[in-house]
């Protein structure tokens, strides 16, 4: 099934207690970003501790009903533009408590190869995220097998990452 519109936002509205992600990509082509990734090119940059947005005010009420949303973004050095200007947005989202963590695959094998993106509601329900290879997305389709697999990627995931912050440290972004 795809996925889109309102049954798109209803898994983060409905879930129970966690939305978790895996990212893959070096780059997502995003047209929503084409501004702000042209801001961050001109050498604009936001404060973490004062940016607010929609996501970020989603993510404070996440926290207030007493759930989780998080994310291990897989990445090799050096980073692309796009994974520096997405890091620039993981401070405010970190600092408004999504848990973001990242697995640095540099100079060593990628535990998860092959595995493609994903988005996971409380250990039960996988939404497939669909990508060419520049990044743009094609589709969501909710997953209708066993989960097992999923719930394995993100245990590996968050074994071999690095809370975001713990990260960035001494990185120059």
């Amino acid at each position: 099934m795809f996925l889109d519109g309102e049954a798109w936002q209803a898994k983060f509205r409905d879930f129970q207690s966690e939305a978790w992600r895996l990212e893959t990509l070096p780059v997502y082509n995003v047209p929503q970003e084409e501004v702000e990734i042209r801001a961050y090119l001109a050498g604009e940059r936001i404060d973490p501790h004062t940016h607010s947005n929609a996501y970020t005010e989603d993510l404070k009420r996440v926290r207030r009903e007493g759930k989780s949303k998080g994310r291990v973004h897989i990445v090799t050095r050096p980073l692309s533009t796009y994974l520096q200007y997405e890091f620039m947005y993981y401070r405010p989202h970190a600092l408004a408590g999504e848990d973001i963590r990242i697995m640095d695959v540099t100079g060593r094998e990628n535990p998860l190869m092959g595995t493609q993106d994903f988005w996971m509601f409380d250990k039960k329900e996988v939404v497939l995220m669909h990508y060419e290879a520049d990044g743009t997305q094609i589709g969501r389709e909710v997953y209708e097998g066993d989960v097992t697999p999923f719930i394995e990627s993100q245990r590996i995931a968050l074994a071999e990452s690095v809370p975001f912050e713990e990260y960035v440290k001494g990185l120059d972004l």
